[in-house]
């Protein structure tokens, strides 16, 4: 089974072609260094819940969009490995002043696989 670390985020529309760039470089270094897969996908049918929801969960404001990302890899060793070379890396500039989105409403979360089916799923098991 793969490792997986999954992101939720708010985007701020204005700022998703800065978003954009800035994950594409972000999964350009993840891949270099080992990664399997790297996502980002912008909501497009995301609905407030009673409860909770993808919107409630960051907070979402009216000129936002969640984007929902997550990185896939061969096991929780080689995801920490990864990580912390990723980073080093000075291609990965973390400061928050600089993001195009609000760092503070993001969240996130390392997943063992439980269930893989499909492309990239992996030996059937």
């Amino acid at each position: 089974m793969h490792y997986v670390d999954g992101f939720v985020l708010p985007v701020p529309r204005a700022n998703l072609d800065a978003y954009r760039a800035l994950a594409q470089k972000a999964g350009e270094v993840w891949l270099e260094y080992g990664a399997l897969q790297y996502f980002e996908c912008v909501g497009d049918d995301v609905q407030p819940g009673k409860l909770t929801s993808f919107p409630q969960a960051v907070q979402l404001k009216d000129d936002e969009v969640p984007v929902f990302s997550w990185i896939v890899y061969t096991s929780r060793a080689e995801r920490d490995r990864i990580n912390a070379l990723v980073m080093k890396d000075p291609r990965i500039d973390c400061k928050p002043e600089d993001m195009p989105f609000d760092g503070m409403r993001m969240f996130w979360g390392g997943f063992t696989g439980l269930v893989e089916m499909g492309w990239g799923a992996g030996p059937k098991g």
